[in-house]
């Protein structure tokens, strides 16, 4: 389940297409517009984990992630990439 809302960088895209998810290229037969570094999406938990050990996670839009996660990723780590929204 794709449970961890982030903004997309251009590292993490980068990491990601290495690890054999290319997020970037269309995909028309899907609708699948391609992503770039701005966009909001939903990985999958272990997808995010794997970039945050590698040192390439994305930050995170806490309030649009999944409950669920804070049961696999400590919350003050969530916190810790949470998106810091301008008011």
């Amino acid at each position: 389940m794709h449970t961890v809302c982030v903004v997309m960088t251009d590292e993490f895209l980068e990491f990601s297409a290495e690890a054999g998810n290319d997020l970037s290229t269309p995909v028309p037969e899907y609708q699948f517009p391609g992503l770039k570094a701005g966009d909001r999406w939903c990985l999958c938990m272990g997808r995010w984990i794997e970039a945050q050990k590698a040192d390439m996670a994305p930050e995170i839009v806490l309030e649009s992630c999944h409950i669920s996660v804070t049961e696999f990723i400590d919350l003050e780590l969530l916190k810790q990439y949470a998106v810091k929204e301008s008011t």
